[in-house]
């Protein structure tokens, strides 16, 4: 590196009121008070690093020091400029009160303020990060507060206002610096790549300045590490975020299509890549989070301010407009839950890629998850706002008094539901017959059994993987599971695993050795659940003591008139509960 190379950021650093970016509230308020020489004592510069406050506090010692001044446009060539301008501490002092925090040093600096200045008006004192003043240190500068000295100006430089003293910030006069506009920035970084004939995209510069989270001094870091690729190309956004460690927009893009269709195997496919090139489990995580907080984003702000709260440009956002008709704002928002819980998996995890995989197969399963979000909604609107429900196998064959042929009693019994709404003061019963048995391997019998089995393991990590298994036979003869993933098979089916499961399967069953098979989803698998499902209730009818007599019985004596089933239809609430439960009333 040359010996006169001077960094942008210092290159750069602005000289006037004028040349400041962004702060114009700043800027009106100190020009008018130069203006009309309303000089105050101290001043209490405050907000985010980066903003201005240092850079502020050296151009109004310039204006009021400078050989034409007090002046909002200092000459730079007089001696009191170039001291500032050089960082030359004589009627202007620089302290870092991180360094000079102690009483000791404070009481130093108070015992030179009596001297007059040199060249200028006044003696400035800049205190930068004044909040690491030890509560002594403020005491001692408090009382030259209280009576300062004629031609002694104090600029206090803070990021966090919240731990000066109130005594301290009662007697300045108050600036709060904003975050920088991510517009201004790209407009003041594309000054300076012109200036420096950097080959630099508009993309790249937006990727900079939005990384920069509003502070100016960050950006011109970055722009000028970034400059050294533009020499042979120009240099893009997939550049910035490549030195930044972050996974491009197209990548997530692709990963996130993924993840809506509900495509596991793509997803892992893709995940793979992103982590071989270079990528960490935690730094995939908050990229991925990052792209979904700007999906919802999209989907719920004005298109004014998009642009400007997820720092995307227009073909991004299009992209994301796009999307966002696939998904509601609450599948956004369980997404974004998932991941939050799946990164403090993976920051406590051995194996952290273990977990970063079985977070994104779970993420692509989200269509089942947002179907049992659905469930868990309408049971608790049910829950609150209807009467509890209770749910009774009953016997029932046909609504006839005439004793069933031989043949027709061969006939697989039907099940019918008696709801009743119980309350303190009524009591209605109404029956229900459900249409087609319609079981899958979600059946309720078979996930109750399973829900059962996973809570007798033990270890937090194989009940996780557990929860991304779908049951397919949960019986003491043989427990059959299946994963949608070859490779959370093989993790499962491992020793130690398995033997859990054996062991929470053993203890649910009360036997000493059950068959358990784990493998990938077949045909089939429903007629089975099915075929479980239906011996599941003949074990129920028959410890009930329920008989084919006396099912028809039970029929003839509960079967209502049409006309009163019909108005009974105008409880909002039965009608829920039939929806819920696919049931109908009886003819």
């Amino acid at each position: 590196m040359s010996e006169n190379y001077i960094p942008l950021y210092r290159k750069y650093r602005p000289q006037s009121l004028d040349m400041l970016v962004g702060q114009e509230h700043v800027k009106k308020t100190l020009t008018s008070a130069i203006e009309l020489g309303k000089i105050a004592h101290a001043y209490l510069f405050t907000g985010p690093r980066g903003t201005g406050k240092t850079s502020t506090a050296r151009i109004l010692a310039k204006s009021l020091n400078c050989i034409n001044g007090p002046t909002v446009h200092p000459c730079g060539e007089c001696e009191s400029c170039k001291d500032i301008t050089n960082s030359v501490p004589i009627d202007v002092i620089e302290i870092d009160a991180a360094s000079n925090r102690k009483v000791e040093d404070t009481q130093a600096i108070l015992e030179k303020i009596q001297y007059v200045p040199v060249h200028g008006r006044y003696k400035i004192y800049i205190i930068d990060e004044v909040h690491m003043l030890t509560n002594h240190a403020f005491n001692a500068l408090l009382k030259t507060l209280e009576e300062p000295p004629e031609n002694v100006i104090f600029i206090l430089a803070t990021t966090e206002v919240h731990k000066v003293l109130d005594t301290i910030k009662s007697r300045c006069q108050r600036f709060d610096f904003r975050r920088i506009t991510t517009e201004d920035i790209v407009k003041h970084l594309r000054y300076i790549s012109d200036q420096e004939n950097i080959n630099i995209s508009d993309d790249a510069l937006f990727t900079i300045a939005k990384n920069s989270a509003g502070g100016m001094r960050d950006s011109i870091s970055l722009l000028d590490q970034i400059s050294l690729l533009g020499v042979t190309k120009q240099v893009s956004s997939e550049d910035v975020n490549a030195v930044l460690g972050r996974i491009s927009f197209d990548v997530l893009y692709e990963l996130s299509e993924k993840i809506i269709s509900s495509a596991s195997n793509d997803a892992i496919q893709i995940l793979n890549n992103i982590y071989n090139s270079g990528n960490e489990p935690l730094q995939i995580l908050t990229n991925l989070s990052e792209y979904f907080k700007n999906l919802l984003i999209v989907k719920n702000c004005n298109k004014e301010l998009l642009a400007e709260l997820t720092g995307l440009n227009t073909v991004q956002i299009e992209q994301l407009n796009k999307q966002k008709e696939l998904l509601e704002t609450q599948q956004i928002v369980f997404l974004l839950e998932k991941i939050t819980y799946y990164t403090k998996e993976v920051k406590l995890a051995s194996n952290q890629y273990l977990w970063l995989e079985v977070g994104i197969i779970d993420l692509s399963n989200m269509t089942e998850n947002s179907k049992l979000i659905d469930l868990q909604n309408r049971i608790k609107a049910l829950e609150n706002g209807a009467p509890q429900i209770q749910i009774k196998p009953q016997s029932v064959t046909r609504p006839t008094s005439v004793a069933p042929a031989k043949e027709e009693q061969k006939e697989e019994p039907k099940i019918y539901y008696q709801v009743s709404e119980t309350k303190e003061t009524e009591s209605v019963t109404q029956k229900s017959i459900p249409q087609e048995p319609k079981i899958n391997n979600n059946s309720g019998d078979t996930q109750n059994l399973w829900q059962n089995l996973v809570s007798n393991i033990k270890s937090p990590a194989t009940k996780a993987l557990l929860h991304l298994a779908t049951p397919v036979k949960i019986a003491p003869d043989e427990v059959i599971i299946t994963f949608k993933n070859e490779k959370l098979v093989d993790q499962i089916s491992a020793n130690n695993k398995k033997d859990l499961l054996v062991q929470a399967a053993n203890t649910m069953f009360n036997q000493s050795s059950t068959k358990i098979t784990i493998r990938l989803p077949q045909a089939g698998d429903e007629a089975l659940a099915s075929k479980v499902s239906a011996q599941k209730i003949a074990d129920i009818e028959k410890e009930a003591g329920i008989t084919e007599e006396k099912k028809t019985t039970e029929i003839i004596n509960n079967t209502k008139p049409v006309a009163e089933n019909k108005d009974r239809m105008e409880s909002d609430q039965e009608k829920m509960v039939l929806e819920l439960f696919d049931g109908k009333y009886i003819d």
